[in-house]
């Protein structure tokens, strides 16, 4: 049996923030791509988020575009986020980095290797350089490490999702197109979403639905965020697939590790809900086979503790709901704005026979540790 893992980071995140220091411990998604105990692009990939830069746009395995702001306003780059993954699972890309840089292009020349002199057009308004080909492309190499390194053959027979805000909505979107694909629509899935958020249009199908390829789905939703364009999304689901949703206090970012009392950047002290999601993320891959270094480990104590803890600091967290990353607050029945598939709601009505446990969203953060019992 062979697992692969995909984690999707949020919108203008990447896996350099594990050393953000908007986060007490790293940003959620990061850290975990960073402690897993395997070898990466043969058993994990983490794909840096939608408005984050393109700093990886020369090893995606399907070629990139520049979106610039409309990758954080709109998530634009996210469907090429989508295929590169699906090509990460077959072990095959469709498109190759040939051409060098120029940083490249410089130090092979620096280095006093035979490579031919720049090439450029006579006239400078229309002046691009040629640097050259590359011999061998970062994904020729990646390729190779999957074909030695997949255990089981090329196609892994387990995929693993992880993803926040609309990198959890990437995930979403991967399922699906694994479930339309006729080389993949046999493998088994699990996702782990934190607060999956497609911001403003984005509610096409494959979005706020999921497929019978999904086994397990595992979300937390951020109970005190307001911003407007931050609703949620609680994807509908095959009636077999086992779904298991909880509520968790404070804002978006939060929940992946933000500390501050306004739920949005520097330091803090609020690190309950960051240390609670990040448990759960990590019991849930050690039990889906993804190995991983640095567990938290929290016992049933401390989980309980940590709840404890967040009752005792009520105040703080309500308080976050005046806070917004937009500008404007929305909200329904005086709750956050959610939606289930394409449906608005209000956070609470998320419950009932759908989800295990059923309470759902409108759980209590009083119980502790054995809220969780269904997903240990």
């Amino acid at each position: 049996m062979s697992v692969f893992t995909i984690f999707f980071c949020g919108t203008g995140s990447t896996k350099y923030d594990t050393l953000n220091n908007n986060y007490w411990n790293g940003e959620l998604i990061a850290t975990l791509a960073s402690n897993m105990n395997n070898r990466e692009f043969a058993d994990w990939v983490v794909i840096d988020g939608p408005g984050s830069g393109n700093l990886q746009a020369d090893e995606l395995f399907t070629e990139p575009k520049g979106y610039g702001w409309t990758g954080t306003a709109f998530g634009k780059g996210w469907y090429e986020n989508v295929q590169h993954a699906i090509n990460l699972i077959k072990g095959k890309a469709d498109w190759k980095r040939t051409k060098l840089t120029e940083a490249e292009y410089k130090r092979l020349k620096a280095a006093g290797l035979p490579i031919q002199d720049v090439q450029e057009p006579s006239s400078w308004l229309w002046r691009h350089y040629d640097y050259g080909d590359r011999k061998v492309t970062p994904q020729d190499l990646q390729e190779k490490i999957i074909k030695i390194f997949r255990k089981g053959g090329l196609i892994p027979t387990q995929v693993n999702l992880v993803g926040w805000s609309r990198g959890g909505v990437s995930c979403h979107m991967l399922a699906n197109a694994m479930a339309g694909d006729p080389a993949l629509r046999h493998i088994p899935v699990n996702i782990f979403a934190v607060d999956p958020v497609p911001g403003p249009l984005n509610f096409q199908l494959e979005k706020v639905a999921l497929g019978k390829n999904v086994k397990e789905y595992v979300g937390f939703f951020a109970r005190d965020e307001r911003s407007k364009g931050f609703s949620c999304v609680i994807p509908k689901t095959d009636p077999a697939t086992k779904v298991s949703i909880f509520p968790m206090a404070g804002r978006h970012a939060t929940l992946v590790g933000n500390a501050s009392l306004k739920g949005s950047d520097g330091p803090g002290s609020l690190t309950e809900a960051g240390q609670l999601v990040r448990h759960f993320a990590e019991v849930c891959l050690t039990r889906w086979g993804a190995p991983l270094n640095k567990k938290l480990g929290l016992s049933p104590a401390k989980v309980s503790a940590l709840h404890q803890s967040i009752v005792m600091h009520e105040a703080a967290f309500t308080a976050m709901r005046k806070f917004t990353y937009t500008g404007l607050t929305e909200q329904n029945k005086d709750e956050r704005k959610v939606s289930h598939g394409d449906k608005g709601t209000h956070f609470s009505s998320l419950t009932g026979k759908t989800f295990t446990p059923q309470p759902g969203l409108a759980a209590s953060l009083v119980k502790g540790n054995e809220a969780y019992k269904d997903i240990h």
